[in-house]
């Protein structure tokens, strides 16, 4: 294998030095040529216009003094085409040779020429190259104008083949933070190229949608579109679309924190032989790294992007880029270098029109006059950046910028502008981060994944059957148990396959299984009713300018709140902090009149720290207690909870002396079932199988004992570490 690669390694090189070397006496043979031709005529011009055509990268110098002479005697001779085409090369080399500063006079003058002498390829030549020239200077504007005046005039002549310029306008709209045009744009290229067939335009515009939809916080959509694509570019065998998939799906998994698996679809785009994305690629890698906060991987692979959009005057990603490596040095606590990158960032989004970029500026500012304890700068950059966000509809920005502002208000002491931030910043976090998108996301992934398999399972009968009969056919006339035999093992192969898909079909279902069931669990943990009550209660002490008193019961109740969802996320947390949620819980529902005699009594055979018990187990049986369990009970109100440890059993009793569990189930008043308690009771199931320990659920009515209220006694299914 090594030797195959070393003589691929040099046919390759063979043949570029074979390309190379005739190339270079093709040019040869023509400058003889120019040296026999001396008379100042249309055949020396198209000679000189020759030899710069196929050298037009290399020598700079030498290219110039051929067009001017070109030029010159095109004008003596009154040779329009001649003086064109000279101006259409000046303006190419001229750009390339002065990082895009000059160069588009020439092509404005050019095309003046080329649509007097009806030479329309050469016009609309001059219109892409403008279109280019503006997008490398940063100036989108000019960009989309360009490309407009090329849709013009491809129209005006009759070509209908658009679809790769209305992409590349809803490129430079997305660049500038107009997403309605950008979105507009993608899908009439996406038309159009489907109908012209060009694959190529249609599995990028895919791509972009994607990224479009992904950037506006709809990832189940983004990757609908951009597994279309992946699909499509394999399809077709395209190593740049493939690519520009694969990254793009990585930069979903970065946004919905799953970074292994970025870096995993990042890596393989690595591996794809298309060189344009290593700037990309480089960047996106050192974004999963900064997450992991794996900082030295993280500044090497953000370094190695800025060298290459520095290079190519990539202005946009230049930006881009400086903004990421101010946040890496925000986090490592250099302030001083996570100012210059900022401000350098901020410089060029300015200059470049780019919104959201600047936005990522703003806020990193902001962040670090916050930490300078410079409110008041941290507060001009903050609400700068909230401005453009709201109106941009950035969701992941629009979250980071209240919480900035929530400190700086808390900080300052602006209590109410402060709360209105926290309820802001709490709702956009739910937002981006909420169970239903991930549900989404993963039936998406399902049946993707399903759709691949049932695919390779059809092009597998198709071979297998392709195979038995060109097989059968062969050995009709000779060995006919042979036949027997090869089409015995197939049977089997099918049989083993068509096993082994059931078996991860029925694995990636319990997964499924499994997430709906944690879903189900996050949204009963906190009723509506008790977050209603706890927001109205905090009204109250905020109208009743108690600020001391609404502060504390702020910090309880976001704690509380913060707790459940990373609890929530968790297969397992330490009993400690299981009995914590419950304790907090207990205490905020006191907090106002205590209402309730609440005790936890753990045995001596419990270490609470050594059990790791499933999350959120406790706490919906405690909530059925305050809800239902004192009607018309307005004193004397108790809830005992006890944990002990007995026969290898974890046992948790949750013992109330209310109304009892016979007259909630027939009372008139109470016509509907306790979610929270059904998902609880199946998650118990669930779990006991998962983690091999017995749990189980058991509610009595304490009339049975001849007291009043009731008991719920669960079985925990637990781990100890």
């Amino acid at each position: 294998m090594k030797t195959f690669h070393i003589h691929l390694v040099m046919l390759i090189l063979i043949l570029c030095n074979t390309y190379v070397f005739a190339q270079t006496k093709k040019i040869d043979s023509l400058k003889n040529e120019l040296k026999l031709q001396h008379k100042k005529d249309t055949l020396r011009v198209n000679l000189l216009l020759k030899i710069v055509e196929n050298n037009y990268k290399n020598d700079f110098q030498e290219n110039i003094k051929f067009l001017d002479e070109a030029e010159t005697i095109s004008k003596e001779v009154k040779f329009k085409k001649g003086i064109a085409i000279s101006l259409f090369y000046k303006g190419l080399i001229i750009s390339r040779n002065s990082n895009y500063q000059f160069g588009d006079t020439y092509y404005k003058e050019a095309i003046s020429l080329f649509n007097e002498i009806n030479m329309h390829q050469q016009v609309i030549n001059s219109y892409r190259n403008l279109s280019i020239f503006s997008n490398n200077q940063g100036n989108f504007n000019n960009a989309i104008h360009y490309r407009k005046q090329r849709v013009k005039y491809r129209e005006r002549i009759g070509n209908e083949k658009v679809e790769e310029d209305l992409y590349y306008i809803g490129y430079y709209y997305y660049k500038i933070g107009k997403f309605d045009e950008c979105i507009s744009y993608y899908n009439k290229a996406l038309l159009i190229s489907d109908k012209n067939g060009n694959h190529k335009i249609f599995q990028e515009c895919l791509t972009s949608i994607g990224n479009m939809y992904s950037h506006q916080g709809n990832h189940p959509l983004a990757l609908k579109y951009l597994n279309q694509a992946l699909e499509n570019a394999k399809k077709f065998r395209e190593p740049k679309n493939i690519s520009d998939a694969l990254i793009s799906i990585g930069n979903i998994y970065i946004r919905i924190q799953d970074y292994d698996k970025a870096i995993s679809f990042h890596k393989k785009a690595l591996n794809e032989p298309n060189h344009d994305n290593y700037g990309s690629i480089s960047h996106n890698l050192g974004e999963s790294y900064k997450y992991k906060k794996e900082y030295e991987k993280s500044l090497e692979y953000f370094t190695a992007a800025l060298n290459v959009y520095i290079k190519k005057h990539n202005r946009s990603d230049e930006a881009e880029t400086l903004n990421k490596i101010g946040e890496i040095y925000f986090e490592l606590n250099e302030l001083h270098k996570a100012n210059s990158y900022f401000e350098n960032a901020k410089n060029i989004n300015i200059e470049i029109e780019n919104k959201r970029g600047l936005c990522g500026s703003y806020l990193g500012l902001g962040k670090i006059y916050f930490k300078k304890k410079q409110f008041n700068k941290a507060l001009i950059f903050g609400l700068k950046c909230q401005k453009i966000a709201n109106k941009l509809k950035l969701t992941d920005i629009q979250r980071d910028t209240e919480k900035l502002l929530f400190n700086i208000y808390k900080e300052t002491g602006n209590y109410k502008k402060s709360l209105v931030s926290h309820i802001e910043y709490k709702k956009l976090n739910d937002s981006l981060f909420n169970k239903e998108n991930i549900e989404k996301i993963t039936q998406l992934e399902y049946e993707y994944k399903y759709k691949q398999a049932l695919d390779s399972a059809s092009i597998k009968e198709l071979q297998l059957k392709k195979t038995v009969q060109t097989t059968s056919q062969n050995l009709e006339k000779s060995k006919r148990h042979y036949l027997w035999a090869i089409i015995g093992i197939l049977l089997i192969s099918i049989i083993l396959g068509s096993i082994i898909f059931a078996q991860k079909l029925k694995n990636v279902k319990s997964k499924t299984q499994n997430v709906v069931m944690e879903q189900k669990l996050l949204r009963s943990q906190m009723t509506p009713h008790f977050i209603f009550n706890s927001l109205s209660v905090l009204q109250g002490m905020i109208l009743n300018k108690e600020e001391k008193k609404s502060i504390h019961y702020l910090s309880k109740f976001s704690k509380l709140l913060r707790l459940t969802l990373e609890n929530s996320r968790d297969k397992t947390v330490s009993l400690t902090q299981e009995l914590r949620a419950v304790q907090d819980y207990l205490t905020l529902q006191n907090l106002e009149n205590e209402a309730y005699k609440c005790t936890i009594t753990v045995e001596n055979t419990v270490n609470t720290k050594l059990f790791e018990v499933p999350p959120m187990l406790i706490q919906p049986f405690v909530e059925n207690a305050v809800e239902h369990a004192f009607i018309n009970q307005k004193e004397n109100k108790k809830i005992d909870i006890r944990l002990r440890y007995l026969n290898k059993k974890l046992i948790c009793t949750i013992c109330d002396n209310g109304v009892g569990v016979n007259y909630q189930r027939y009372s008139k008043a109470k016509h509907k079932k306790s979610l929270s308690t059904t998902i609880t009771s199946e998650r118990i199931k669930i779990l006991s199988k998962d983690l091999k320990i017995p749990g189980s659920v058991k509610i009595e009515d304490k009339q049975i004992y001849g007291k009043q209220g009731t008991l719920v006694t669960l079985e925990i299914p637990y781990i100890i570490i």
